[in-house]
């Protein structure tokens, strides 16, 4: 454990409300990103990404082999973030897919981050995966960097370019 990172983090199964107010921001910040990349129109993204997100969860917090988690620094009772994670066969390897990972605003480069990724591995060697796998909007420098540094590799790269009339 590095000297930045938190000591007393604790990861709790997401329910109930705190689902409900999970689900809200991540429709609205997966359309906002989808936007962002230029993939989907504003017009149509948060319906999109609504259906999108009903497709993967159709049973809510519940659905089979997906873990929606709050976490939780214990050291002064605040959620700092959410994780969601799936594991799925990728062809090679069976692997544990990262869907979200947040940490809230007001407590990034704190190293919950980092110790979410760890969690993350942890629960991949439990669940029978061979890696982690995430997709990570090409415009978010940050977590870009975070990733790499941690270990994670490019595996797949889509590179676009507006062309102007």
């Amino acid at each position: 454990m590095s000297a930045h990172e938190p000591e007393d983090v604790r990861v709790v199964h997401l329910e109930g409300a705190r689902f409900r107010e999970y689900r809200e921001r991540l429709v609205r910040d997966y359309a906002a990103d989808k936007v962002r990349s230029g993939v989907w129109p504003e017009d149509e993204a948060e319906d999109r990404a609504a259906r999108e997100l009903d497709g993967l969860l159709p049973d809510g917090p519940l659905t089979r082999d997906h873990y929606l988690y709050s976490v939780r620094d214990e050291s002064d009772q605040t959620e700092v973030g959410y994780l969601w994670i799936s594991p799925r066969d990728s062809g090679a390897v069976r692997a544990l897919w990262i869907y979200d990972i947040v940490v809230h605003e007001e407590y990034r480069r704190r190293g919950y981050a980092e110790r979410m990724l760890h969690f993350a591995e942890d629960r991949a060697r439990e669940l029978g995966a061979g890696r982690v796998e995430l997709h990570v909007f090409g415009h978010n420098k940050a977590a870009r960097a975070l990733y790499e540094k941690v270990g994670y590799t490019p595996t797949d790269i889509i590179m676009a370019k507006p062309v102007d009339d």
